[in-house]
């Protein structure tokens, strides 16, 4: 069904406090905390004594209380006091704990059973990087299967007809398409030439006139899409060129963590090679992209609902080639991780 042994976002790092805070992830039920030195800790939301969720507890330091009877785990799962048999603690009194990390502001969660390795995370090489501006963090709920959102986030074409007035432009309803498919990750791409840019980056670029265009739509295992848009004067971009110095380069980094089969919890944040101290350009980009990743939550809602129950069959267009491959790349992730289950 998902991938397990890898990390999904499971909140942004400022929406987890010290507070119990319920979240299904991979369809498992878990609960977020934050300890007293300030590390996050991730617990099955479940008291092994009777289910009662942990959440609806307390927290009493780095300590989660069940709210029935009292039973009390730190952030490994360990028992450490029954209040009705103090002398006693069962020794079957113990909740799964997820390993988490805090990068990037996001808090990070490792679903799976193998131990969480943290050179698996995503390198975003230009983070601290005082010359690359950044918007804030986006956060976005999405009533369809996560898999609808990474077939969207590996077609470039459907801004020609979604986002008409943000990042639609001339060239992207039928351009050719070119595909990259590496170990963990796949590419759509391709260079739109001396074409007016979209609305979304008009007032952006720092060159008037036409401009030539990359449109880079990659997805990497298991569900983390890095867009990005470059821009060039016209004349001097092309897959066969080196980029100029005056190239403008916005990377989107998306990160879709499966809540279950019908819902996906969507984040993201925008990278820029420019005008890094412009907040009010910062502004500008989030509140544009947040428009434009609501029209496609309607769409992708939309979409999932009529692939549920099709009264007629589906059928595959060319520009699906990239999202159809990436989908056979998470069946083998996936396969991979049965495999290896079986043998153990």
């Amino acid at each position: 069904m998902f991938i397990r042994n890898t990390w999904y976002v499971a909140a942004r790092s400022e929406d987890i406090a010290q507070a119990l805070t319920p979240l299904t992830i991979l369809g498992d039920r878990v609960v977020l905390f934050r300890c007293t030195d300030g590390t996050p800790a991730a617990l099955e939301d479940a008291c092994p004594h009777r289910k009662l969720p942990l959440s609806m507890g307390r927290l009493e330091g780095d300590r989660v209380v069940c709210g029935y009877h009292g039973l009390t785990f730190d952030g490994t799962g360990t028992c450490t006091a029954a209040p009705t048999q103090p002398d006693a603690i069962p020794r079957r009194a113990r909740v799964r704990s997820y390993p988490t990390l805090d990068r990037y502001g996001f808090v990070w969660i490792w679903m799976g059973d193998t131990p969480a390795d943290p050179a698996r995370m995503i390198d975003i090489p230009h983070m601290d990087d005082p010359t690359w501006g950044q918007t804030q963090r986006g956060a976005l709920d999405i009533a369809c299967h996560y898999l609808w959102v990474t077939d969207n986030l590996l077609d470039p074409s459907h801004v020609a007809w979604v986002h008409v007035t943000s990042f639609g432009g001339a060239g992207t309803d039928n351009r050719p398409l070119q595909i990259t498919e590496e170990e963990d990750r796949l590419t759509v791409w391709r260079w739109i030439l001396d074409a007016p840019p979209p609305p979304y980056y008009q007032p952006i670029l720092n060159y008037p006139g036409n401009a030539d265009r990359k449109q880079h739509y990659e997805c990497r295992l298991p569900s983390v899409a890095v867009n990005m848009s470059v821009y060039t004067p016209a004349g001097q971009g092309g897959p066969d060129k080196p980029l100029p110095d005056n190239a403008f380069l916005n990377i989107s980094y998306n990160f879709m963590t499966p809540v279950d089969e019908d819902h996906t919890r969507y984040f993201w944040f925008q990278h820029r090679n420019a005008r890094a101290d412009d907040e009010a350009l910062s502004q500008q980009m989030f509140e544009g992209a947040t428009m434009a990743f609501n029209e496609d939550k309607d769409v992708l809602e939309a979409v999932h609902q009529g692939m549920k129950s099709p009264r007629t069959p589906a059928l595959n267009l060319g520009l699906d080639a990239g999202a159809q491959r990436f989908r056979r790349m998470v069946e083998r992730a996936i396969a991979g991780e049965g495999a290896s289950e079986s043998v153990l």
